[in-house]
């Protein structure tokens, strides 16, 4: 510890290159604690619902499926309960399409028990499941417009077939809560209704886009599944049934390919960070000929030299961690709210830093630095003092 000050004395002795270095660190960090916490939360988001299923039509969701398919289904062994979700598309001006945001019309009572990570109170609960024009919506999505409970909304959707005579009026029942710990990146930007009001608004055309379906058990999920599509082999509709991860992996952004390429850039970047602080500490060694001379010749022992420059590379890597993690959390909080990026990003899961990401990321930053001091502090280990002197 009583090195502590020469070491950092050192370091703001030439602080050009010490503050590139650790900004080349906190870039590798930034970008880690980034790529990873997106990473985890798509993980979380797709890893949710492993005792759910969707039903669909057969060949794209554009195609509906008949209101009596929903007896059936409940009929099937295995199938603990049923839910119609149809997304709407609601929006509050259809000229104004930065504005949209996601919305379902859901049978509230099944939905709502078979996704335990929409937490509600039992007071709004109970009025949102008593009110046929109420809705619920999620933390996130109040904050952005401003809403309240008890606020009236109108939205009209941009799927012709579910347009009508006047926009939907809504009432907002209630502001639903999420466990990020135990469903990380549960969506807190929907907007749910009850479905029999959109069904009663089109004049019973609405039909279903999909069927919810929960199982007893993950194993049964693809003897379900094929249960369910036999019922429906040889009518006019045909279905597709799918676990939830699936049917949300097929949805495009969110195929595992991504996931590995996420995971392959941060890779790329760490590895190059690593050349270029090697590098760096290479020239500050080799600069250094003459003080590392003087101080074997003072009596530093050999491994004291090594540590002295070891410490400063961890110095170095422990700085830039840190900045890394404080720019990635900035900058998924601050990402939302920048214009065009910020439409994108919203339509991802929820994504907070996870404290493991964030100590994984600090032990990166300290490996690096620790492995690009590594072998310009063991050739000074070895150095003898007339190699040194003869550099001068």
């Amino acid at each position: 510890m009583r090195f502590l000050p020469f070491i950092f004395k050192h370091l703001r002795k030439n602080w050009i290159r010490s503050g590139s270095t650790a900004c080349a660190i906190a870039l590798c960090i930034f970008l880690f604690c980034t790529l990873q916490t997106f990473v985890a939360s798509l993980k979380g988001f797709l890893g949710q619902g492993t005792t759910r299923l969707i039903t669909r039509h057969n060949v794209s969701l554009v195609f509906r499926l008949p209101n009596a398919y929903e007896a059936k289904i409940a009929a099937v062994p295995g199938v603990e309960r049923v839910a119609v979700s149809n997304y709407f598309g609601g929006m509050r001006d259809l000229s104004k399409p930065a504005d949209a945001f996601t919305n379902f019309a859901i049978e509230a009572d099944s939905f709502l028990a078979m996704y335990p990570e929409f937490i509600l109170a039992e007071p709004e609960r109970k009025a949102f499941l008593e009110d046929q024009h109420g809705c619920i919506i999620g933390r996130a999505l109040a904050e952005t417009f401003h809403w309240k409970v008890g606020d009236t909304i109108q939205l009209e959707s941009n799927i012709s077939s579910y347009r009508t005579a006047r926009p939907l009026d809504f009432v907002i029942s209630g502001i639903y809560q999420t466990d990020q710990v135990r469903y990380p990146g549960t969506n807190e930007s929907v907007l749910f209704f009850h479905y029999k009001y959109l069904d009663e608004a089109t004049g019973r055309k609405a039909r279903v886009s999909t069927f919810r379906v929960e199982i007893a058990h993950p194993r049964q999920a693809g003897v379900i599944s094929h249960a369910i599509d036999d019922l429906f082999e040889n009518s006019d509709t045909q279905t597709h049934t799918e676990t939830e991860a699936q049917y949300r992996a097929s949805l495009g952004i969110l195929g595992g390919n991504l996931i590995v390429l996420l995971n392959g850039i941060a890779l790329a970047v760490m590895f190059t960070i690593l050349l270029v602080t090697a590098n760096t500490m290479s020239m500050a060694v080799r600069e250094r000929h003459t003080e590392i001379a003087v101080l074997k010749t003072l009596g530093f022992s050999n491994r004291l030299v090594l540590f002295l420059i070891l410490g400063e590379s961890v110095a170095l890597g422990a700085l830039g961690a840190v900045t890394g993690l404080l720019l990635g959390r900035s900058l998924i909080n601050v990402l939302p709210n920048v214009p065009v990026i910020g439409d994108v990003v919203r339509g991802f899961p929820k994504m907070n830093v996870p404290p493991q990401i964030g100590v994984v990321g600090l032990g990166i930053g300290l490996s690096v630095g620790l492995g690009a001091g590594l072998f310009p502090s063991l050739l000074a280990y070895r150095a003898r003092i007339t190699e040194l002197l003869r550099h001068v």
